[in-house]
């Protein structure tokens, strides 16, 4: 099959789906960066391939993220359009600290029941990894299409970990695409950071 060809990239050794994947990924995250709507379209096509990927590698947990992904960008990509009473579209904004806690316990709760459906269920060679990092990145996704910004320090864990993952599944280019992940979910940190703290000032000159 055409998309299963494997191909040469420099030193990598991928195939024509994983490009495409890839590719969509990195405008995705890019957009994700600028705060731009685009990302969850692109995101959308990226995920859908990645289904497809993941099942192929035993990545089964990651796969059925993807799905998540799939759902939640529909959803996110609803809720930055929409405008509330004040015809203000949704801003950029921080956890409480309750929502932390909060976060953090649905972190564990996720990577518990994923762990175990991992090992019971599939022939996963990577259970404990592949499902800490889909228990971050549901979390994660939450907390993106809720324009919270903590959602980028827990794309930063994840990406990390995801890095030397998919290089063990032999991944090698999906594992370059979450190094470059990481370098743009650091910077997005920081750029929304920045946006924050700009909003912030506004709304206390205001009041």
């Amino acid at each position: 099959m055409f998309l299963n060809y494997m191909i040469q990239v420099g030193p990598i050794q991928t195939t024509p789906v994983e490009i495409i994947a890839v590719f969509f990924g990195l405008l995705c995250v890019w957009s994700m960066k600028k705060e731009s709507i685009l990302a969850f379209p692109f995101g959308i096509i990226n995920v859908l391939i990645y289904v497809y990927i993941c099942f192929t590698a035993k990545l089964y947990a990651y796969a059925g993220i993807n799905i998540f992904y799939f759902g939640m960008s529909a959803y996110g990509w609803y809720n930055w359009l929409k405008t509330g009473d004040n015809e203000e579209k949704i801003r950029i904004t921080e956890c409480s600290k309750k929502e932390r806690i909060w976060n953090s316990i649905a972190i564990l709760i996720f990577f518990i029941i994923l762990w175990i459906l991992l090992k019971k269920l599939t022939d996963s060679v990577v259970p404990v990894w592949d499902a800490i990092t889909t228990a971050i990145y549901i979390i994660g996704m939450w907390l993106l299409a809720r324009k919270k910004i903590e959602n980028w320090i827990l794309w930063i864990a994840g990406d990390f970990i995801s890095i030397f993952l998919f290089a063990y599944e032999k991944l090698y280019f999906s594992s370059f695409q979450f190094l470059v992940f990481t370098i743009i979910a650091v910077l997005g940190y920081l750029e929304w950071r920045k946006k924050l703290v700009i909003s912030e000032k506004h709304k206390a000159n205001s009041d």
